[in-house]
Order: structure tokens, then sequence, then C-alpha cells
């Protein structure tokens, strides 16, 4: 049997994407330029998605783009563009431009329209530590960890992720945009932590919650952290 010469088939990836409001050039790349050194491990060399929903076609996309190369990310899609002029000097330079799923702004009662007929199976399990450079993504599930998260591994769930080990590793719970979604973890001191795109990385998260139980929500768009054990 002759094998064709490619097969194409649907995957999922998790893609850091970086909003971009309307700043100076140099502002911009300065706070991008920090973010990469804070975590090198996590940034340095990373594909990224750019969202420019506010830029407008006064950018000179050329000289951004080389910008942002220049701090070392790599960005492999424009999302947000609503500007004509600005979308079609995005599409010249070779890049594509994507869309993303729509959220309802009225947080009270907020559900991400893309998840709404989403069906969560059962949990997947780990009972053993997640080393660096592992990868585990529990699609449409839940994710329990009972062992240890090395720096350099990664969770990544569509529903909660429950790590009852020492978490030194990323934590990405919502994949595909649920933003009831949590992260439950008894010793907490991840590189990342992030619920439905929005993330902190280590020196956001408390001090004073380094090391402890603790639990991590979304409130209002914006991302909690209270103890477990009060």
């Amino acid at each position: 049997m002759i094998k064709k010469p490619i097969n194409i088939k649907g995957s999922s990836f998790t893609l850091s994407v970086i909003n971009i409001n309307n700043a100076p050039l140099e502002e911009i790349i300065k706070a991008i330029q920090e973010k990469v050194k804070q975590a090198p491990n996590l940034f340095q060399h990373a594909p990224v998605i750019i969202n420019v929903a506010n830029l407008n076609s006064e950018c000179n996309w050329l000289d951004f783009s080389r910008a942002i190369l220049a701090t070392g990310l790599h960005v492999v899609a424009v999302s947000g563009c609503q500007d004509s002029t600005l979308r079609n000097k995005i599409l010249s330079s070779g890049l594509p431009i994507i869309n993303e799923g729509k959220v309802i702004k009225n947080y009270s009662s907020a559900k991400v329209l893309t998840n709404k007929n989403l069906a969560i199976s059962p949990s997947i399990l780990i009972n053993t530590p997640v080393r660096s450079g592992q990868k585990i993504y529990a699609r449409n599930s839940y994710l329990i960890i009972t062992s240890s998260v090395s720096a350099g591994a990664e969770l990544i769930a569509d529903g909660n992720i429950h790590i009852y080990g020492m978490m030194r590793g990323r934590a990405l719970a919502g994949a595909s945009g649920d933003i009831d979604c949590q992260i439950f973890c008894s010793y907490i001191s991840p590189e990342l932590v992030s619920i439905a795109g929005q993330y902190w990385l280590l020196d956001q998260i408390p001090v004073e919650l380094l090391g402890k139980a603790v639990r991590i929500y979304l409130r209002y768009g914006a991302l909690y952290i209270t103890p477990l054990i009060h």
C-alpha cells in the first residue's frame, strides 16, 4: 500500500496571547523583555499570538513585528485585528489572522460561548511524578495529580486541575475557555498558572501563599488566589 505524502489532522496547542495596548513601541518592547527575563524557560523562543485589537492603521507593522521578534518570541499568528488597513499590512507580512472565541462580558452569569456544549468526561488521574519536559493534556476532562510536578513540566486541562504534591511547573485549567474552572494545589510554587487564558507568573503570586495549599479561580475576569485551609 502506497502511503500518502501528507496527512492532515486536527490537534490542540496551548499558546500565550500577548494583548498589545496603544502605547509607544519602546514601552511595549521593554514590557515584553521584562516578561521574557522573568520566565526565560517559558517565553524564550516561544511561539505566541499577538492581539492587536487596540492598534490602528498608524502602527508601523513591519518595525513592530521585527522589534517583537528581537525579544526572542516567535509570532505565529495575530488576533483581534479590527482595522482593515492594519489587517492588510499583517497579511502582507505573511502572518495569518485568527479569530478567538467570544466571551460574554457579564461575569455575574458568564459562560464561554465556545464551551456551551462541552461535556466533561471522567477525570484523568496521574499517580507518578510529572518530570521536566513532560506535558499532560486532559481533553474535556479534569486532571488530578497525586505526586509532584517539576519545573519545566506542563499540565493542561479543559476542566479543573488538582495537584496533591509539590507544584513547580505550569498549570493551565479551562484550556478550552471555561471561566468557571479552578486550580487546587497543596503546595504552590509554579512557573505559571492560568485559567481560561488569564495567567500569573511565579512573582505575581503573594509571597505569603507560596508553598501553601491554595485555590486559584477567576472572578470578574481576574485571577484570585485563596488558602485552602483557613
